[in-house]
Parts: structure tokens; C-alpha cells; sequence
């Protein structure tokens, strides 16, 4: 098997309509896996909705009217998506990076981790939660499992991934600048008792240019150039 070349970065000007991102996504996992296009980070807003993974509970879905609901068959449950979350598609092939499916997800986790890093966030996974967390020393205490008072963590980014054939797509979403009402119609990844935020929402004035450079950086120091498996 030939080594890939590095993956097409494309970004999008323009929120994309739900179906028709992942039509697009299932043409092109397609044409990777039959070696007629190149791996794809595909980088893009939604407008304002609701996607059901594969583990989504009907009683996490608070206002079902709120937003159209897509189910999807990427893992995990409710999420939120629209404008000023930045949504990233990638497409890999994970035989030829040599990448089982649990260290892809850790992976998509430290690139996110790292993408965040580039403007002083310390994000964090948490054994049992999906997805990215900040500590918000600025929030009141929050009673942990055990009953006792912890710092307030909010999730700033989401992660869900489908695999076909060891073609990887679906991937990650980062909250840069969305309206943050519009996660309360969800229980977010059916975790409860925890706050969404989003890197404005934290103080800082990032814009989605920003955030796109800090993940094209981000990339190679995680998941460097791919490997040639026999």
C-alpha cells in the first residue's frame, strides 16, 4: 500500500446544509478507500441543529421542535451544531496511518487539545465524559458524583467519529462563538449537571480564522506524516 499524501484541507465560506455534508462525506470516504482522492480535514459550519449518534437517548432531546434532529451514524449521543462552532470533518485513512480506532479517537482528542492550547486553554478529557473539558475557576463549586463540591468544568469541544472500511470521517466540533442558549434543548452527549462553553464565551476574541490556522498547526505535531503499512 502506497503511503497517502498529506490530506486536502478545504474550508468552507459558508454554513453547509447537514445531508449534504455527509453525502459529500460518504462520496469521499468512498473515493479514498478505492485510492481516487486524498484524505479530506474538511472545515465548516452547519446551520442551527440537533444530530443523534448511534447511543442517543430520546429523553435527551429537551425541545425536539427547537431545531431539525438528524440522526447520523457517528458515535455518541446529542449534539448541538450551527454558527460559530467550528465543525471539522477528517477523513483518514486509518490503515495507512497504521492507527487503530481508540487511539484515533485519543488522537482527535489531543489535536483538539492542542488547537486549544494556541490561545492559553487548557482542555482536558475526562475518564467517562466525551469530548473536551475547561476548568471554570470562575463558577461556583458543582457537587461531584460522590457529593462533594469540585471546580465547574465545561465542554468546549465535541467528538464523534464513524469508520468504514478503515476510512475514518465525521470528527470534531469546537465552540469558538455559537449561542450558547441553543445547547438547552439537549442534554449535551447525555452528560448532565455540567455547562457548555466556547472560546468567547472564556474571554478571549478569537475569530474562526484563528481557530482554523491553530488546528492546521495542530495537526502534523499530533498526528504526524502517514506510514506505509505493508
Amino acid at each position: 500500500m502506497n503511503t497517502p499524501e498529506q490530506p486536502e484541507w478545504r474550508i468552507e465560506a459558508s454554513p453547509v446544509p447537514y445531508p449534504e455534508a455527509v453525502a459529500a462525506m460518504e462520496s469521499r470516504v468512498a473515493a479514498i478507500r478505492a485510492g481516487d482522492a486524498p484524505e479530506l480535514v474538511w472545515l465548516l459550519e452547519h446551520p442551527p441543529i440537533y444530530t443523534a449518534g448511534t447511543s442517543a437517548r430520546g429523553v435527551d432531546l429537551l425541545t425536539p421542535d427547537r431545531f431539525p434532529v438528524f440522526s447520523t451514524g457517528r458515535g455518541g449521543q446529542y449534539t448541538y451544531h450551527g454558527p460559530g462552532q467550528r465543525v471539522v470533518y477528517a477523513l483518514l485513512d486509518l490503515k495507512s496511518r497504521g492507527v487503530g480506532v481508540h487511539r484515533y479517537v485519543r488522537r482527535l482528542e489531543e489535536w483538539t487539545i492542542g488547537t486549544l492550547a494556541r490561545f492559553n486553554v487548557v482542555g482536558e478529557r475526562r475518564e467517562g465524559r466525551v469530548g473536551v473539558w475547561v476548568v471554570r475557576p470562575d463558577r461556583p463549586l458543582r457537587p461531584g458524583p460522590d457529593g462533594t463540591l469540585h471546580p465547574a468544568e465545561d465542554k468546549i469541544a465535541a467528538i464523534g467519529v464513524r469508520v468504514r472500511h478503515w476510512v475514518a470521517f465525521h470528527g470534531l466540533a469546537i465552540n469558538v462563538e455559537p449561542d450558547l442558549s441553543h445547547f438547552a434543548g439537549i442534554v449535551p452527549c447525555g452528560i448532565a449537571g455540567h455547562g457548555v462553553t466556547s472560546l468567547v464565551d472564556l474571554g478571549l476574541p478569537v475569530t474562526m480564522a484563528d481557530v482554523d490556522v491553530a488546528l492546521r498547526a495542530a495537526f502534523d505535531e499530533v498526528f504526524g506524516p502517514a506510514v506505509e503499512v505493508p
